[in-house]
């Protein structure tokens, strides 16, 4: 970590927690910057670090503000991320132009886990990862959290990828990238807001010791990159997946007439969706972002004994 202190800054709890070893939980800013309205974004991401503490883990909530990566936010700078309109949607590419420009960035599920890495951070708490698009055969548009999950040793808990997106493609580029897929008391891949889908997971997992094992001998193994945790959203906050996927298909007709691609397309469909789902979607958001915050804490508390 001593290699990048020039670019990166750590909260004072964060940095004595990790070199205590104690348990930390990285969370990402674009769910606060684009993922959600405000103050339901910022209210969501203040109960969020107070879950993972409850966990008896450490929070450490990851942006780039005014050109410095920073993992563990203070309450003033989350406000300022719920409100702020200035705020570049950051994967891996975005990251030397803000830094180096001295902007502000809200870190993707791809971004977070960098600054995750470079602190020494070993798990990470989101929503739901970026994926395969549907119709990436013709687009090409594949989120760059995938080539993340392949490459940097980062436990991603989620509650599957984006129902947005083709979630059988997207495991298929896992497989290839050699991403485990893991679901958490499930023999199926959660769909972010439902809490299951057609497709298998890799293996079934009961418990956090049993993730931590697998990851701590998947990294002394030197088979690099990281674990993926697939949580599916409570079952009473799990929506209709009728209902969800014709919002979805409403939306995403929505986003190909009104020319809406690249970084811009997953927020463009959640804010859609969330319109056409009279905020239903939002709620199920917020609990499964929640859920996911309290499976990563239990991981991360394991993951510290090992």
């Amino acid at each position: 970590m001593e290699k990048y202190v020039k670019y990166l800054e750590l909260s004072p709890e964060v940095e004595k927690a990790l070199k205590e070893g104690r348990p930390v939980v990285a969370l990402e800013s674009t769910i606060i910057s684009h993922g959600m309205p405000y103050p339901a974004n910022v209210e969501t991401a203040r109960k969020v670090e107070q879950l993972v503490r409850d966990r008896g883990a450490v929070p450490a909530t990851i942006a780039i503000l005014d050109g410095k990566l920073k993992a563990g936010l203070s309450d003033e700078e989350i406000e300022f991320l719920g409100q702020a309109t200035d705020v570049i949607k950051a994967s891996r590419r975005d990251i030397p132009y803000i830094v180096s420009q001295g902007k502000n960035g809200g870190t993707t599920v791809g971004a977070t886990m960098v600054v995750a890495a470079l602190a020494g951070i070993k798990v990470f708490a989101t929503g739901g990862i970026g994926g395969v698009h549907r119709g990436a055969e013709h687009t090409m548009d594949i989120s760059a959290d995938l080539e993340e999950l392949g490459r940097t040793d980062v436990v991603v808990v989620c509650a599957g990828a984006k129902a947005i997106l083709d979630l059988g493609l997207t495991l298929e580029y896992l497989e290839t990238k050699g991403v485990p897929v893991l679901g958490f008391k499930t023999n199926r891949l959660p769909a972010f807001w439902t809490n299951t889908s057609e497709f298998p997971v890799d293996y079934r997992v009961e418990t956090a010791k049993e993730v931590a094992e697998i990851a701590d001998t998947k990294w002394n193994l030197d088979l690099g990159g990281g674990v993926l945790v697939a949580n599916p959203i409570p079952a009473e906050h799990s929506m209709d997946a009728d209902f969800i996927n014709n919002a979805i298909q409403d939306a995403l007709k929505e986003a190909e007439a009104e020319g809406i691609h690249g970084k811009e397309t997953t927020p463009f469909l959640l804010s859609k969706i969330k319109d056409i789902t009279e905020g239903k979607s939002l709620e199920s958001n917020i609990e499964l972002v929640y859920n996911n915050a309290r499976v990563a804490s239990d991981i991360a508390v394991e993951l510290a004994k090992a």
